[in-house]
């Protein structure tokens, strides 16, 4: 295995302030009800964790997501939703339900436009948090603005990450994929050939890539594949071929996509013959699973949050609880997208939960979501904040023995190159406000 250097530790592990209260008022509440939803959640520190049904009335949280052929980010708002719904089996937000209203949309900016202006001005959603759509952010970030609402979400789309209305928890495609490429770097690759699905956004998401290559000297070349019909051998020949002797592959595909491409790598006896990486959406079990051993220490994958298998704090717990009790639509399981809503919906009910008025409209509740800050989560490098890109420092996995692992000998934490401008502005920032 090849040694990397990957740049120093920033790696934050707290105990979360609500998560203890909430285990305590938890235990102590459960003989007080006998419900069944109370006693199925006791002990699950959610929100207010005293194990009681919230039956105020309701408060409701949109969510736009993509659901298309190959491209599925439904877990992320999903997962929210496990934890609200939790939420709401432990008191809600004193004594209100959150309500999730999901809808999908499959990538034209007719339906995305139709699906935010039905959110707001059909549906009167309070606020919106766990949003993962392509082009969301780029069609409907200007309407948020005039609406007033501050959305919480998984950002892909370039506006997601500079929108003053916009706050993702993740690093996106973009941003993910330097990591990846800054990995390849660092294990020697001569060159890159870079590999992604031909949706809106391409030439967005390899613009960081395209910077750090050029810092370090590293010619890389650019490939796109049609993700709904991919011939996974033909994807990966190309792939190793535009790589060539001592190069490297950044594939920038959802799970069975890159699955797809790396099962037929193996068949092809081109697993050895590259260094492979890979954006976030590969950081799960499920592919690592799939893989099996033949792939173990081979993968290198950027991660936008803590594997939850290494992660001993306890949000790390939590989520997989609520993850095995209400997350039976999260058909991915464990991994960064379900990691993803889950924070989301932290966030949210960090939010609701801060309104002193207990008066939950849009506009107390997007005042709250604009005034998030300091949110800590083992899950995460950094404390969060509402921002344009306040997730810029990660982690590296692999696969070993059907689950994900950080790689040893990477420092943790790996701070994406701030040669890329937008990780540039966020440090600058953040070092302006303390955060």
């Amino acid at each position: 295995m090849r040694r990397m250097h990957l740049g120093w530790r920033v790696r934050v592990a707290v105990a979360l302030v609500v998560a203890a209260v909430g285990l305590v008022v938890a235990a102590t509440s459960i003989g007080h009800t006998n419900t069944k939803a109370a006693r199925a959640a006791a002990g699950l520190a959610c929100g207010l964790g005293n194990g009681q049904k919230a039956t105020g009335s309701p408060i409701t949280i949109g969510a736009i997501a993509v659901k298309q052929p190959g491209t599925d980010f439904t877990d992320i708002p999903l997962m929210a939703k496990a934890y609200f719904d939790c939420v709401n089996d432990n008191g809600g937000i004193y004594g209100h339900p959150v309500v999730q209203d999901l809808v999908t949309d499959q990538t034209t900016p007719a339906s995305v436009t139709a699906a935010a202006q039905k959110l707001i001005q059909t549906d009167h959603v309070d606020g919106i948090a766990g949003s993962s759509d392509i082009i969301d952010c780029a069609v409907n970030s200007s309407y948020y603005g005039q609406q007033h609402y501050y959305v919480l979400e998984s950002g892909i789309a370039e506006q997601c990450y500079s929108s003053p209305y916009e706050a993702p928890v993740n690093m996106g495609p973009r941003y993910s994929a330097d990591g990846a490429t800054q990995t390849a770097i660092a294990l020697g690759a001569k060159k890159i050939a870079f590999d992604q699905s031909n949706v809106p956004g391409t030439q967005y998401n390899l613009g960081g890539s395209k910077l750090i290559a050029a810092k370090h000297h590293v010619p890389i070349q650019f490939l796109t594949e049609n993700a709904a019909a991919i011939n996974g051998a033909t994807a990966a020949e190309a792939e190793v071929q535009a790589a060539g002797k001592g190069g490297a592959v950044v594939l920038v595909f959802t799970p069975p996509v890159a699955l797809t491409i790396l099962s037929a790598a193996q068949k092809l006896g081109l697993a050895n013959k590259v260094i492979w990486t890979c954006a976030t959406p590969c950081n799960t079990d499920f592919l690592s699973k799939a893989l099996g051993p033949a792939w173990n220490h081979k993968l290198y994958v950027n991660a936008e949050m803590n594997l939850v298998a290494q992660d001993k704090g306890p949000d790390a717990a939590l989520y997989l609880k609520v993850l095995k009790q209400y997350g039976a639509d999260v058909a991915g399981g464990v991994g960064s997208f379900s990691q993803f809503g889950w924070v989301l919906g932290r966030l949210a009910v960090k939010a609701l939960l801060s309104i002193k008025s207990h008066v939950y409209t849009p506009a107390t509740v997007n005042a709250a979501f604009h005034a998030l800050k300091g949110f800590k989560t083992d899950f995460l490098c950094k404390p969060w904040y509402f921002g344009a890109l306040p997730n810029n420092t990660d982690y590296t996995v692999y696969p070993n023995n059907g689950v994900m692992q950080i790689v040893p000998n990477t420092g943790g934490c790996m701070p994406i190159d701030a040669v890329d401008p937008q990780v540039a502005k966020s440090r600058a920032y953040e070092k302006a406000h303390g955060v």
